[in-house]
């Protein structure tokens, strides 16, 4: 049971990330110009779009589940300060508190690694 809910718990916090960077794709005029408004390069974009498709899925599947995580934690207090600090908006303090949050479960993935359905568990071999 410890590792359906291992998995699941991996897909619910990658899933945020895909769905943004599908969001990103189909909006790449309005998102940099977005970001721009906030002092980001445009061409960040890409990277970024990368890095919410590529780190998730690595997440879910359990490769460098740490790695990405704790990459994804960073990116997360990161775009917090950087794109949700205006706390005289309600909406923008729910955001930044939202990615603190994510990054919470991020770490959480890092000090714990991920359980058995994983991509890079040890083999467990029976020796006949």
């Amino acid at each position: 049971m410890a590792n359906i809910f291992d998995l699941l718990g991996r897909i619910f916090i990658s899933a945020l990330f895909l769905i943004s960077a599908y969001n990103k794709i189909l909006s790449i005029d309005g998102t940099t110009s977005w970001m721009e408004g906030y002092g980001v390069p445009g061409f960040l974009l890409f990277p970024v779009i990368a890095l919410e498709i590529i780190l998730p899925l690595f997440v879910i599947v359990g490769y460098n589940a740490k790695i990405s995580a704790g990459l994804l934690a960073i990116f997360c207090i990161a775009t917090a300060f950087i794109f949700h600090f205006d706390f005289s908006d309600p909406m923008q303090k729910i955001a930044f508190l939202k990615n603190i949050g994510l990054a919470g479960g991020f770490l959480f993935i890092v000090a714990n690694g991920t359980r058995d359905w994983a991509v890079d568990r040890e083999k467990k071999y029976v020796r006949l």
